[in-house]
């Protein structure tokens, strides 16, 4: 019982906030001197995503689905978009409509009623690879700035290195297209920050981390990559301790910070966060070899793991 009514109480809270989002957008609408303008934040972005993929698979238009709903096409994609709210019964409507399975329906439903308070945490199994949340912000970034204290960082690996350190070539393949994606776009700017145990730590055999260092030495010289190595011999400071990614955006978009775990995944948008995360960075830039040196460090450990092969 008590569970019924906690559940009641969190769609009644979304809808309420939903439905304001929406009082507060007519009552733009009829002052156009004015205009409200709804920050989209990365949940409701992320949720955008996942009805815009339900939709495609079900090989809907954006059209139909809004006709046979009775909205008009700026609200659908708006929604999908995650520039604006609706309640979750209307939420419910669309899922069905588009056919989906209880499973989805459930996750889906459960993204609408989380609360919104600038973190939430997305669990995995073997790694974040496929989560929407992570893909999607990585499509839009316009700079990615990672640390890495004891791996080399997932989107600057090898897929040798990769399923050596996993042991899951579904994964792997998954990595890959992240990669990809990112090469193809050819953004967004990605700074790497990885610590000089990073690179003495054997992962798989010598010929691997080899191949892995002169990726590493080529992603370096390239003109959207910056790979820069704190040396082990920087003095000890909180920033080294644990990895971190941060995402910048297109204004007016909000950068977002994550920090992966074992079994999960977590996301911050909230401005106090995201903060601490920057001087994180800044502490690194610091500590961290200059971009030169940085190039020699790397082809100075290429050359290490390439003398073990004789």
């Amino acid at each position: 019982m008590q569970h019924t009514a906690n559940n009641t109480n969190s769609e009644n809270t979304a809808t309420a906030t939903a439905e304001n989002t929406a009082t507060a957008e007519s009552s733009a609408e009829e002052r156009p001197d004015k205009p409200f303008v709804r920050m989209s934040t990365a949940r409701s972005r992320e949720l955008g995503e996942e009805l815009r993929r339900i939709r495609r698979e079900a090989n809907l238009s954006s059209g139909w689905v809004s006709e046979a709903l009775g909205w008009s096409l700026g609200k659908l994609s708006k929604l999908e978009t995650g520039s604006r709210g609706t309640s979750v019964w209307e939420i419910g409507t669309l899922v069905g409509r588009c056919g989906a399975d209880k499973a989805t329906r459930d996750r889906i439903l459960a993204l609408v009623v989380e609360p919104d308070t600038g973190s939430f945490l997305r669990p995995h199994h073997t790694g974040p690879d496929d989560l929407t949340a992570l893909t999607l912000h990585e499509a839009t970034a316009t700079s990615i700035t990672v640390y890495e204290p004891l791996t080399i960082p997932a989107l600057v690996q090898t897929e040798a290195y990769a399923l050596a350190l996993t042991g899951d070539q579904a994964l792997v393949r998954r990595r890959r297209a992240r990669q990809e994606a990112l090469a193809l776009r050819r953004g967004p700017h990605l700074t790497v920050y990885l610590h000089e145990n990073a690179l003495r730590h054997l992962v798989g055999d010598a010929d691997m981390m080899r191949d892995q260092l002169l990726r590493l030495t080529s992603l370096h010289s390239a003109s959207h990559t910056t790979v820069r190595v704190v040396p082990a011999t920087a003095v000890a400071h909180p920033a080294l301790s644990h990895p971190a990614v941060l995402l910048t955006f297109p204004h007016p978009q909000r950068p977002l910070a994550y920090t992966e775990t074992d079994l999960a995944t977590v996301f911050h948008d909230d401005s106090r966060m995201v903060t601490r995360l920057r001087d994180k960075m800044r502490h690194l830039t610091r500590l961290a070899l200059s971009e030169q040196e940085s190039g020699k460090a790397l082809a100075h450990w290429a050359d290490v793991y390439q003398g073990r092969l004789r």
